[in-house]
């Protein structure tokens, strides 16, 4: 059910500072935004009409109207006609370090789903072997998967692994993250080589992520080794950059 719309009552401070030269509107829109990531304002939230919340700081309609449009096109806020102005969810920030989507999800409490739409073995094209190290036509495992929060689509992730290297029921494969199943059949994942783009959604990528052709999206692709130095997986992985984004950290050369 919808949470009540945001008035006095509700424990949410909002203020803007009309010294600073941030302008008000991206004041606003940062304490929403900040409301949204910590947990005051939950998915299902609503948020008061704009003429309540310009009553309440003060600020001119246009001014919070343009606030909440800057959230609505980050993918935080979606207006609904005869509902309001409603949170919907706050962006999956995922750290680029060698973890799973799914594990991402869960410890920021997003409720990770999966649908499994590919678990079959292959012939491995060029780009397969030379990622896995096998030869190509040889067999690998195929297996692709929509995953989900909250029951809105995330991510579509392709992932390809030796044969043999661990059995893959659907079933797990729904219940868990892949990470978690190879740590579980004894493979120390050790490291990973990774590259991260973006590019227009296709047509299929656009309905199966349910977001408009052309939209955004996040690539991705991994080879993940183990302490071993073999290659166990190779993945190929699409993300909905209005719900989505990789953050890492950058550090000076001494």
């Amino acid at each position: 059910m919808p949470k009540p719309d945001v008035d006095p009552t509700v424990p949410l401070q909002l203020s803007v500072d009309r010294n600073s030269p941030v302008p008000l509107y991206f004041q606003l829109a940062q304490q929403l935004e900040a409301a949204i990531e910590h947990g005051a304002l939950t998915p299902g939230s609503l948020l008061g009409n704009e003429i309540e919340l310009a009553g309440r700081l003060g600020l001119s309609r246009p001014t919070v109207r343009q606030a909440i449009q800057s959230l609505v096109d980050k993918g935080l806020l979606v207006r609904r006609r005869g509902v309001g102005t409603q949170v919907v969810h706050s962006q999956v920030k995922r750290p680029l370090e060698l973890s799973s989507l799914y594990d991402d999800l869960e410890a920021a409490g997003q409720r990770p789903a999966t649908h499994v739409l590919v678990n079959t073995v292959v012939p491995a094209s060029a780009e397969v072997a030379a990622a896995l190290s096998v030869a190509e036509g040889s067999d690998v495992h195929r297996v692709e998967r929509l995953r989900l929060a909250h029951n809105e689509p995330m991510a579509y992730l392709c992932n390809f692994m030796p044969p043999g290297l661990l059995g893959l029921d659907s079933s797990q494969l729904e219940a868990t993250g892949l990470y978690r199943l190879m740590r579980a059949a004894g493979i120390t994942l050790h490291s990973a080589r990774q590259s991260v783009g973006a590019r227009a959604a296709t047509a299929v990528e656009a309905e199966r992520l349910g977001e408009p052709e052309g939209a955004p999206l996040l690539t991705m692709q991994r080879t993940t080794f183990d302490d071993t130095g073999r290659a166990v997986e190779f993945g190929t992985h699409t993300y909905r950059a209005s719900r989505y984004s990789f953050e890492f950290q950058l550090l000076v050369r001494p």
